[in-house]
């Protein structure tokens, strides 16, 4: 290490004598001492790195170091949890959070958030009382079920229903419906999981109700029918209906889980979309237990959700696992306003945020698609933005492989890649999630809700005002110095 280097190590100011720099003390009166710290910190080891990495002209002013530790602070004051713009056309976007809330929900939460509810206190008789009972007559009545209960998300409740009916037996599922779900959870660990051994029956495209008939025996303790969630199987392929199961596991004594997973209440196909298996039609056939998620079609919050005999409700409820798969408030006040929703179920598409973006129409969507380019071409006249149709699909397992008609707007930015605007309206104060098709940046309207369309817009000018600014940073001259009007 040379003088010249030591010299400079030695003239870096202390985070001591950086917090009496007159803008530090103005970050201390809203901001936390531990972020101010860690960021003035993190600018003097910045700088002492590109010192001992032999740069000569990093600066060590005091003014220079603040200014590098203001990007740390905003940084570390950033909440990393935060919303976003869904432009993608992914209604139920696992990696976004799945379905936007209602606003009914939004409302409950935002009344009851801050202070006490009665989550498992009866008012009427002022003792104790039961948190799954603030949904669960709801979920009777909207599915005709006996009884009702709640957990987490679905893969707990296929786990909770596994595990009290058929711990140390076997269930009986098709090959065709061994899923692997998000995160690479796949059903057959979560089985095992249970204590519960997998038969399988049939071939990937074929099983028949005589196949499960053939694997009954002594130590079967249900037959379970699994939603195959992301993918399809067509072609010559044939499967048993749940009416199907249904008698020939009532014949045995048996019982019927139908893991639906996308969590439809009813037939969507009046409404438009695809068919879709839907709770009502399972319970109406005859399956004992239903289980779907809450924060897929149904359009609330994430949880499991389970329906259907009182008895085994009731085995469910009693395992000592329930505690550890149960929800909190916040799930519960969300998930009840949402039911509400469904009282009038020609209304819920209208109050269902995620049921609305699906059934819009495109000549809807065409509309707002036209109001959104005109927006960008009036603020930014540089660039080109066009009117397109494409396709959506509704994500998290729903509606798998079914393509959704949609419009979008391209945007072909001016002298930059598609992939680093997409990364940079990435970094907007509200992120905005597209996608990249054809070296175009694609903005879904589908998913882009009117609220969306002012922060989508600030969002295009940050980057194009960044890019404007390394331009000019690009052209200037370093050799030109303007000198002082005299």
């Amino acid at each position: 290490m040379n003088a010249a280097t030591k010299k400079m190590l030695r003239a870096l100011p202390s985070v001591a004598s950086l917090l009496e720099h007159e803008e530090v003390v103005d970050w201390l009166s809203g901001s936390p001492r531990a972020y101010v710290v860690s960021s003035l910190q993190a600018a003097i080891d910045d700088a002492r790195e590109a010192i001992l990495a032999g740069d000569d002209e990093i600066s060590i002013d005091s003014d220079d170091l603040v200014a590098e530790a203001e990007a740390y602070l905003l940084e570390r004051s950033t909440p990393n949890l935060r919303g976003v713009i869904n432009a993608t056309g992914i209604v139920l976007h696992t990696g976004l959070g799945r379905a936007p809330l209602c606003e009914a929900a939004v409302e409950a939460l935002a009344e009851s958030i801050g202070g006490y509810c009665n989550l498992e206190y009866d008012l009427e008789t002022g003792q104790r009382g039961k948190r799954q009972v603030h949904v669960a007559e709801h979920l009777a009545e909207i599915t005709g079920a006996e009884a009702a209960t709640v957990v987490n998300n679905n893969a707990a409740a296929t786990l909770l229903i596994l595990q009290t009916l058929a711990h140390g037996k076997e269930v009986v599922v098709s090959r065709g419906q061994l899923v692997e779900i998000g995160g690479s959870f796949r059903l057959p660990d979560i089985i095992r999981a249970a204590g519960v051994t997998l038969k399988e029956v049939g071939t990937t495209n074929r099983t028949r109700v005589s196949d499960y008939q053939e694997a009954i025996c002594s130590d079967t303790a249900a037959l379970v029918r699994v939603h195959t969630s992301n993918f399809r199987i067509e072609g010559f392929c044939e499967s048993a209906s749940i009416e199907e199961m249904v008698e020939l596991a009532h014949r045995f004594e048996l019982p019927v889980v139908d893991d639906l997973g996308s969590g439809a209440l009813f037939d969507l196909k009046p409404l438009g979309l695809p068919d879709e298996p839907h709770v009502q039609a399972s319970l109406d056939a005859g399956a004992d237990l239903v289980c779907f998620s809450g924060d897929k079609l149904l359009g609330g919050p994430q949880c499991g959700i389970i329906v259907g005999r009182q008895d085994l409700i009731d085995l469910i409820e009693a395992n000592p696992l329930m505690r550890t798969y149960r929800v909190g408030k916040l799930t519960l006040l969300a998930l009840e306003a949402t039911l509400r929703c469904y009282a009038d179920r020609d209304q819920a598409p209208d109050l269902i945020p995620a049921l609305t973006m699906l059934t819009a129409t495109t000549g809807a969507l065409a509309h707002r698609a036209e109001t959104l380019a005109e927006l960008l071409s009036q603020a930014f006249p540089g660039e080109h933005f066009f009117v397109g149709s494409d396709v959506a699909f509704a994500g998290g397992g729903a509606l798998p492989a079914r393509e959704l008609t949609t419009v979008i707007v391209q945007w072909r930015p001016a002298g930059a890649r598609a992939s680093e605007i997409a990364a940079a309206l990435r970094e907007a104060d509200i992120p905005v999630i597209a996608r990249i098709r054809d070296e175009a940046i694609c903005f879904d309207l589908r998913t882009i809700r009117d609220d969306d369309l002012e922060g989508l817009v600030d969002a295009v000018a940050s980057v194009i005002l960044d890019d404007d600014d390394e331009d000019e940073e690009e052209d200037e001259d370093p050799n030109d110095v303007s000198l002082p009007v005299l």
